[in-house]
């Protein structure tokens, strides 16, 4: 792809497993209530989509965009991009997003979400990079734990491709 070679790291049927698994924990947790979800625009819509489709909550969904990627490496800097549509005041928020590494997206919007006072507030990512992590997170769902390694697919993108292959892929050289 582009400049560089990937080797699948994460297959279709094992992310299928692993959002089952996600939702089945949101669907126990959250069970009786109304859970906003978040999904952070662009990486985790097919995500969030096959996430929404296993949990069988009321609930709502809406999007945010945050950006702080260029490339393969994150910016640091986090701009948003497209702002909250929908009133979570006294409601469970759920952020739905597709990868956590340096957790510095996040810790952004934890804070600009606790100034609009819901009830609560869990991540839940797709993808986790604990060696990553620059902050403090409690990453309440995870589907999978990764090494520091740039992958795409599966909504993840390498300059604008990727996102649509069905599994996770590794960069395992440049071109």
């Amino acid at each position: 792809m582009l400049d560089k070679t990937f080797a699948v790291s994460i297959s279709a049927e094992e992310l299928e497993k692993e959002v089952k698994r996600v939702a089945s924990e949101i669907n126990r947790d959250y069970a009786g209530s109304q859970p906003v979800f978040l999904s952070v625009l662009n990486g985790s819509f097919i995500f969030a989509a096959d996430l929404m489709r296993e949990v069988e909550l009321p609930c709502e969904i809406s999007f945010v965009k945050l950006a702080s990627y260029q490339g393969t490496n994150t910016t640091g800097n986090i701009r948003e991009v497209i702002g909250l549509n929908i009133d979570i005041t006294e409601r469970p928020v759920i952020i739905v997003e597709d990868i956590v590494d340096t957790g510095l997206t996040m810790a952004h919007m934890l804070e600009t979400l606790k100034r609009q006072n819901p009830s609560s507030i869990d991540i839940c990512t797709l993808l986790l990079k604990p060696t990553k992590l620059q902050v403090k997170l409690d990453v309440r769902y995870c589907c999978k734990q990764i090494p520091d390694d740039f992958v795409v697919g599966y909504g993840l993108d390498y300059n604008g491709f990727g996102r649509n292959t069905k599994d996770v892929y590794t960069i395992i050289q440049d071109v």
